[in-house]
Parts: structure tokens; sequence; C-alpha cells
């Protein structure tokens, strides 16, 4: 939609993820100022960019089965598009546009360097400094608060792939 809202002079830019961004520019009205997992910016902003799953505690308490599913899933898949990028044109071109699954095919290429389902220690230590320089922490949220450690068997056989911070 950002893409579009730049298409038609909406708007003079935006902050997207990669999807947003890459759609501007193969519409050929935008292009990338900033990419931090590439290296531009400050070098601690690689670690603001990173895969979650995200849920609640409560939901992992009463039924953590599908929360396990869902992560063994998301290492699946990553390890998958590290071993053939290209994987991902099969689910794109069932699940989305054309144009849009030219894209994400795209964006896996490039960017399935950075598919790792370890959230490391420094990379949530980079994230709490943002969040207090932001106001938005007072103090730094512990790893064993933000990353649910009952599960880190199952990505414990995964080695980061990211680039140290």
């Amino acid at each position: 939609m950002a893409a579009q809202a730049l298409e038609a002079r909406q708007l003079d830019g935006f902050w997207a993820n990669a999807l947003g961004s890459e759609t501007a520019v193969c519409r050929g009205v935008g292009k990338v100022l900033v990419n931090v997992r590439h290296g531009d910016g400050l070098p601690v902003a690689r670690g603001y960019t990173l895969s979650a799953l995200v849920t609640t505690e409560a939901l992992i308490a009463s039924d953590p089965e599908p929360v396990a599913a869902a992560m063994r899933a998301m290492v699946c898949v990553q390890r998958v598009l590290r071993a053939d990028p290209a994987q991902v044109a099969v689910v794109g071109q069932r699940r989305f546009s054309p144009a849009a699954a030219t894209v994400i095919t795209t964006l896996v290429e490039r960017d399935v360097p950075f598919y790792d389902p370890i959230t490391s220690e420094s990379a949530l230590a980079a994230l709490n400094r943002f969040a207090h320089a932001l106001g938005l922490l007072a103090t730094a949220v512990p790893y064993e608060q933000v990353v649910a450690m009952r599960f880190h068997p199952l990505w414990q056989g995964e080695r980061s792939w990211r680039a140290p911070l």
C-alpha cells in the first residue's frame, strides 16, 4: 500500500520492511536509502532486524504444542530457504500475485543470509538499548523473559547465520 501511495504521489517516502521497499523499487517509484541488514547505518542496528515468533506466556502455559509446532515450522522453513532460496517461488506463486511472487523470490534470495531462528543475547541487548533510548523501557528486559527458553531445543542445532554484532 505504501508503494502504491508513493506511486500516486500521496507521500514522499516511507520506512518499510523488505517487501514494501522492494515493491516500490520494482515499480520504479522508489529507492532504498538505508538498509541496515546490508551494512548501512550504525553497526548495532543490524541487530534490530530479526525473525520473531511472538505469543503470550498464557498461551505457552495453556497450550504449548501449537507454539512448538510453529517454532519447528519456522526453523524448518528457514533451513530449506538457506539451502535453496528458489523454493520460495512455489509458495509465492500460490499465495501472491505474480508481481508480488517475483518480488518475494528476489527478497529471499538476497536476504537468506539473515534467516536465523536464533535471537542472540547481543541482538536483544541492542534492542533493549534502542528501546531505552526512545523512552520505551526504563530498564532492560532480561533475555529469559523475551526468549521462551523451554523451546530452545527446537533451534539448538541451528548455527547462527548472522554476522556477529
